[in-house]
């Protein structure tokens, strides 16, 4: 089971490859250049995945995107042992990998409600706008991100630490960019 199957069975999401009956795709990105943060942002949703399949954390709680690096908090009532960095660190990358396409349609607040996990989506936001990275991940999303994933880059992970009894912070930056990309 994929990280997105399990989205779609806890958030009854769509099966992969359908899309929801009243939405609207989302076109004319025409980016050539792409932003270090919407790199990083899809790196996060990839992360999120990862984290889901692997340790069954749910989305992130808390994120932060820098120029250099970018911190993410998931609910782990442990330290994560370095075996575990880099399992996760190699997962991602594998994914990365893929080349998965970064897609987006629009559905009606009812209609996410009923598909997605709305979490962190504001309670006057209608309509919603659904990001979906491969058959990895689909979320309601607002933010800027890349149009494949060939062009996020090396996922590194820098460090992690225990905030608090049952939070960890995963820290990250992207190396190796390809070229055409800042």
């Amino acid at each position: 089971m994929t990280a997105y199957d399990a989205n779609a069975e806890l958030a009854g999401s769509p099966t992969a490859g359908s899309e929801p009956s009243d939405s609207l795709p989302v076109t004319g990105r025409g980016s050539e250049h792409v932003d270090p943060r919407s790199a990083s942002h899809s790196a996060e949703h990839i992360l999120n995945a990862v984290m889901q399949r692997d340790f069954g954390t749910g989305r992130s709680v808390e994120v932060h995107f820098g120029e250099k690096k970018t911190k993410v908090d998931y609910c782990v009532p442990r330290p994560l042992r370095e075996a575990e960095v880099r399992e996760i660190e190699a997962a991602v990358n594998a994914e990365i990998a893929k080349d998965h396409p970064v897609t987006s349609f629009v559905v009606s607040r009812a209609e996410a409600e009923r598909r997605y996990d709305m979490g962190k989506v504001p309670a006057a936001a209608d309509p919603i706008r659904i990001v979906q990275i491969g058959d990895l991940d689909v979320i309601p999303c607002v933010g800027k991100h890349v149009e494949r994933t060939s062009e996020i880059g090396r996922f590194e992970i820098r460090s992690t630490e225990m905030r608090g009894d049952d939070r960890i912070r995963i820290r990250f930056r992207l190396r190796d960019r390809p070229k055409g990309t800042s």
